[in-house]
């Protein structure tokens, strides 16, 4: 049981870290839903009630659907873009798909390599774009989620505003819709844009996401 903590730990620790910031946000989103029910003349809704609500499932939706566009751009945009000197980015030589050699496909797979990493047909083809996929097809559940709960907190808004609902097609045309999606778009870019500029130039002694302390700011493509 230790090894395994201790060789899954930091996947663990970012989900235990998850599991507790969600516990409270859940806490916080319902003071703060309260406190605007109240403000209204309206009754206050028990936890239960408002982490089963469609307040709550939006504003989670939303932040997990930008976390997701910054992996899905982040992995296939540094198939062909790069940074020099930053560890964020490839060797500057390698831009692109990189040879099957490179790569270890097909008959350059080894016997340590992932089985479909060895298949020419259409597993192998799937197999080399599966995280980039995977990341991509999350963003656009969780994108869906949080048009379907945004509709839904919007229209019991406004029904509390005594105004007619919107429909789903309607809303997704909306101010409230894109207000929510851009202001996490434009934050996600902007880090990775960050994380990428600054570690040309800074360092931390230990991380992989970092050059080795000594390593002159022009080298590229090298991790700590």
């Amino acid at each position: 049981m230790r090894r395994f903590l201790r060789d899954n730990s930091l996947t663990l620790a970012f989900l235990v870290g998850f599991l507790v910031v969600l516990v409270a946000q859940a806490f916080a989103g319902q003071a703060e839903f309260n406190s605007q029910l109240v403000s209204e003349g309206l009754e206050p809704m028990g936890f239960r009630s408002y982490v089963t609500s469609s307040d709550f499932a939006v504003d989670v939706t939303e932040n997990w659907q930008s976390e997701y566009l910054q992996f899905f751009l982040y992995i296939f945009g540094t198939v062909w873009l790069v940074q020099r000197g930053s560890p964020e980015s490839k060797e500057l030589h390698r831009i692109g798909v990189e040879s099957d050699e490179e790569q270890r496909i097909g008959e350059h797979a080894r016997e340590d390599s992932p089985r479909w990493a060895a298949d020419r047909g259409w597993r192998g083809l799937v197999y080399s774009r599966s995280l980039g996929l995977t990341m991509g097809g999350i963003f656009l559940l969780t994108w869906l989620a949080q048009s379907v709960t945004g509709v839904a907190a919007y229209n019991e808004q406004r029904l509390r505003g005594l105004q007619d609902p919107v429909g789903w097609g309607r809303y997704l045309a909306s101010a409230d819709f894109w207000a929510r999606t851009l202001q996490n778009w434009q934050s996600e870019l902007l880090a990775v844009a960050s994380m990428v500029i600054f570690s040309v130039y800074l360092r931390q002694r230990g991380s992989p996401e970092s050059k080795p302390v000594g390593s002159p700011h022009h080298a590229t493509g090298v991790e700590g």
